[in-house]
């Protein structure tokens, strides 16, 4: 039986739907939604799908979106009191599959949220309050009673950090959130029509899934490990039953294809040991920036045969240093010799602690590595205590500074593509010089910047082009805040031959230069013509730039004769 709740003023409805014994979807159908996430396209609308399984005990697969607060705690709790539910799996913790985690915890305290450990440091940072929890990884069990026992897949990157997949082996269903989804919304529950659905499952893979080729291709290595799928109950678009085999089949195909050419840095480390998960998947964003392929591989959860073929294949090679405890000691050191037997002089490396207390020390791997040839993409980095914001900054930039070595003949040979005459021509546009400074928390960064336009009147707004390998790139983000500083014709040389130079990992961009702080607690440079002070409300993907459009909340000028400084380019392919 199908039920539809609808508001139809703003055309979100709700859709119940049993899908298998004891499991019923409930579809959070969104069908005027045009843009999503890395802000690609959607010509269909999209859905959060959530799941609700019932055995001796219950657990709910995902939440959903937070405009559909109401409707979804509605239709819920019309299917049962939320007090009888006793688990919460997230699959993983972005916001529309888990913007309503907090409203669960809310309505029962004693629910019992299950997910990566990953999952649940970021979920620390978002709920601020405790609630009990249960750590998964792969191959672990969570049996509800009735059948209903639930494994789990872990499947990291895919598109998110801390995602899991989960297996119900009563009836055959796999629980995938993002993993094998498409933006769809119809009344379809599933997939019977797959010529309508085509383009749409290309387009959300080449989008969220294909920068992870490899990573797609080992969760479909363990999902093989799985009993026989019967269906897919995906977290967007209609559910997979009709044509599992195919549809899956494209991902192996797609991504097999994909990861040959890339360019790939593979990241050894222990996952349940110290800050290593929040360290490893900082760095890797800072890698991903770069348009680089990463590979996470777990040192307890690998064999010495996976390690060799990765090595084998991988351009760089990060590694968190494991802990000394004998416990961990006699594997992780095997795998560290087969990962130094199988590393080339062409390769490049990056060495952290995991921020344990008890990490293998980074000087005898740095020397033996070095001994090879292999190039030092960035400094290791050492945690002597419990990392900040500012650490995680340092971690990211240092994968960026690694993905761009890799990448540095690509980027030439991007650059000396243009014709001779088009790349003069495109140099004569001209801009005004400006440098972006902005700070969360602990962590700050700074980037001079010309690629910027008023774009409204009301509000009053601007858009900046920042490269997606800029470190600036993650303070950027919507709702976070920063300072335009409009630079003077006559008096910017000195803070742009400042704001040029190449700073190092977690680098003080602002020592030596005074500053002041903003209303919105970022910093104003004392010698800039002018300010504004602006909060990014959406941001546009471009093949290499994101196009960020910002509000812009107030401004000052320090001098009302002065003039802005114009940037003139020779040529139009680099600035």
């Amino acid at each position: 039986m199908v039920a539809l709740r609808e508001k139809a003023s703003t055309r979100l409805t709700m859709q119940t739907v049993a899908i298998a014994a004891d499991t019923t979807a409930i579809r959070s159908l969104d069908w005027d939604r045009d843009r999503f996430d890395i802000e690609f396209a959607l010509e269909n609308g999209t859905t959060y799908n959530s799941f609700l399984i019932r055995g001796e005990k219950v657990a709910l697969v995902d939440t959903s979106h937070e405009k559909f607060r109401q409707l979804y705690l509605d239709t819920l709790t019309g299917l049962i009191d939320p007090a009888d539910i006793d688990y919460l799996v997230i699959s993983h913790t972005e916001p529309d599959h888990s913007g309503l985690v907090k409203d669960m915890l809310e309505l029962n305290p004693n629910i019992i949220v299950v997910g990566a450990k990953v999952a649940m440091q970021f979920l620390d940072d978002l709920i601020h309050f405790p609630f009990q929890r249960k750590l998964v990884k792969s191959g672990e069990r969570l049996d509800l009673g009735n059948g209903h026992e639930l494994e789990f897949v872990s499947a990291p990157n895919l598109h998110w950090p801390d995602t899991i997949l989960t297996y119900d082996h009563k009836t055959q269903t796999l629980f995938t959130c993002d993993v094998f989804g498409m933006h769809y919304c119809d009344d379809q529950t599933y997939d019977e029509d797959l010529k309508l659905l085509n383009a749409d499952y290309k387009t959300y893979y080449d989008c969220l899934m294909g920068p992870n080729a490899r990573s797609v291709l080992a969760a479909l290595k363990r999902m093989g490990d799985l009993p026989p799928i019967a269906q897919i109950a995906t977290g967007h678009g209609p559910l997979l039953q009709y044509h599992v085999e195919d549809l899956v089949g494209r991902y192996r195909t797609w991504s097999q294809e994909q990861a040959k050419a890339a360019t790939t840095v593979a990241f050894f480390y222990v996952s349940e040991y110290g800050c290593s998960d929040r360290l490893v998947h900082a760095v890797a964003q800072g890698v991903a920036k770069t348009d680089v392929v990463v590979e996470l591989i777990d040192l307890l959860e690998t064999d010495p045969q996976e390690v060799r073929e990765l090595v084998g294949i991988a351009a760089g090679i990060v590694i968190g240093m494991p802990p000394q405890s004998a416990v961990y000691a006699a594997q992780t050191q095997a795998l560290l010799s087969t990962i130094l037997a199988a590393t080339h002089a062409k390769q490049a490396f990056g060495l952290f602690e995991s921020g344990g207390g008890d990490d293998e020390s980074v000087y005898p791997l740095r020397n033996k590595l070095q001994e090879i040839g292999v190039v030092e993409a960035f400094p290791p980095i050492l945690i002597k205590e419990t990392p900040t914001e500012a650490t995680y900054q340092l971690c990211e930039e240092a994968g960026t500074d690694l993905g761009q070595w890799l990448t540095r003949d690509r980027s030439i040979k991007q650059m000396k593509s243009l014709d001779n005459d088009l790349d003069k021509a495109l140099g004569r546009l001209s801009g005004g010089l400006y440098i972006i400074t902005a700070k969360k928390g602990e962590a700050s960064s700074a980037m001079l910047a010309s690629w910027v336009a008023q774009a409204s009147l009301e509000p009053i707004g601007i858009t900046i082009a920042v490269a997606k390998d800029r470190a600036i790139e993650s303070f950027m983000h919507v709702g976070d805040r920063f300072v335009l500083n409009i630079l003077e014709e006559g008096n910017y040389q000195p803070l742009m031959r400042h704001f040029l130079k190449r700073f190092p990992p977690g680098g003080d961009r602002f020592a030596g230069i005074k500053i002041y702080p903003a209303s919105n607690g970022c910093p104003i440079l004392a010698d800039s013509l002018a300010y504004l002070e602006c909060e990014v409300i959406s941001r546009m993907e471009g093949s290499d730039h994101w196009i960020v459009y910002s509000s812009v909340d107030m401004g000052r000028v320090s001098k009302t004769d002065g003039l802005t400084a114009v940037h003139h380019r020779k040529v139009g392919n680099h600035y």
